[in-house]
């Protein structure tokens, strides 16, 4: 998989820009952005690779010796990595603006490394207080995220001759904001599927910071849909129109292929999830799930119905819909379950699921190892 870069300005974004010389040259000139800090240690357990990138004019010289830029510096390194925030990488130009180097952010002189193709840039960002970090944004094929107010971000970006509206996917001056977006931007994702027989858009969010709403023509299958949202504590959005004058088999299994897809897109690198989740009792029966987000498929389903529907579902579409997922979101799904009600056996498997998911997609904040001993998954 490519990785994901995540390109930060310093001055004005990480720390404060002082205004008399616009040169942060000691220690009593750091000074941090408010939530900075916070949210980048947020920023940190997601998967991206962190590089400083900044313009430091004049670096070098007398007019701004390194002995003045390295202690503010330092200190400022120091304090982030005490919070886990450690930079892959630190880009800073020490050009003039009016002498025009090819190092000089929005220029990509100093971005070699990451045009060879081992990163996917589209996925990347900058981020940045100032209209050349999403100029740079543009010049790498990747995304901005311009750290000013509404209203002065969208004047910066207006001038019809810079062409980088498109590139800017978020104008914000609050660091929180631009923590949740990234966040949501890794553990998210909408997965569209039109065919013949059904046309699909459905939507996750592991985390479950968004609204849910599910309608694919089926009553009992909406029902059993819901327990995923209330027991595996995701968001869900699932919009189904399919072929029900035929039957339920395409609705069902086209829902289940896009649901596994949304969810292997929403994990990402599986750095730092729990990777396995198991068992739920329902009432008198007995509903056990074994999963695993481990890349292989596999699965086993131990449940009999002596009904041949519940509600408008034909029972035989159940075991098809979990194996569909499965092979969908390439993982281990064993599944089993027992008791004497047919309507609490499907309910207690959907919840099962819902809570096995709910601890395999987990997330621990103080690790961000692959949980694998292979060291890929």
């Amino acid at each position: 998989m490519l990785k994901q870069a995540l390109f930060i300005d310093r001055d004005g974004t990480i720390i404060v820009e002082p205004a008399d010389n616009l040169q942060v040259d000691s220690l009593e000139k750091l000074e941090f952005r408010a939530g900075a800090i916070t949210a980048l240690a947020a920023i940190a357990r997601l998967d991206f690779e962190l590089v400083l990138a900044s313009n430091q004019d004049g670096l070098g010289t007398d007019a701004f010796p390194e002995a003045d830029f390295l202690p503010p510096h330092n200190k400022m390194l120091q304090t982030l990595s005490g919070e886990g925030i450690v930079f892959a990488e630190q880009l800073i130009d020490r050009s003039f603006e009016h002498e025009n180097t090819e190092g000089r952010k929005p220029r990509t002189g100093m971005f070699g490394k990451y045009l060879k193709g081992d990163y996917d840039l589209s996925r990347s960002f900058v981020v940045g207080d100032r209209i050349t970090d999403i100029m740079l944004a543009k010049n790498l094929g990747a995304r901005g995220i311009l750290l000013q107010t509404k209203e002065k971000g969208m004047t910066m970006l207006q001038p019809a001759e810079l062409q980088v509206q498109d590139v800017c996917v978020l104008i914000t001056d609050d660091w929180h904001e631009i923590s949740e977006f990234l966040r949501k931007e890794e553990r998210s994702s909408t997965v569209v599927r039109n065919t013949s027989e059904t046309r699909i858009t459905l939507s996750i969010d592991l985390d479950g910071r968004g609204k849910s709403a599910i309608s694919t023509g089926l009553g009992f299958f909406d029902h059993m849909l819901w327990q995923i949202v209330h027991h595996a504590g995701v968001s869900l959005s699932v919009d189904v129109q399919g072929d029900l004058h035929v039957d339920e088999h395409h609705t069902v299994e086209d829902t289940a292929i896009v649901l596994g897809e949304a969810i292997l897109k929403s994990l990402g690198s599986k750095r730092g999830i729990e990777r396995y989740g198991y068992v739920l009792p329902m009432d008198e029966c007995d509903a056990a799930v074994l999963l695993d987000f481990g890349g292989r498929i596999d699965f086993k389903w131990n449940v009999d119905f002596k009904r041949e529907r519940i509600g408008d579902v034909p029972t035989e579409m159940f075991s098809h819909f979990f194996k569909t997922l499965a092979q969908s979101a390439r993982c281990n799904l064993h599944i089993s379950a027992r008791g004497e009600n047919e309507h609490h056996k499907i309910e207690g498997v959907f919840k099962a699921f819902a809570r096995a998911l709910r601890m395999a997609v987990r997330r621990d904040s103080f690790s961000y190892e692959l949980p694998s001993s292979k060291g890929v998954l």
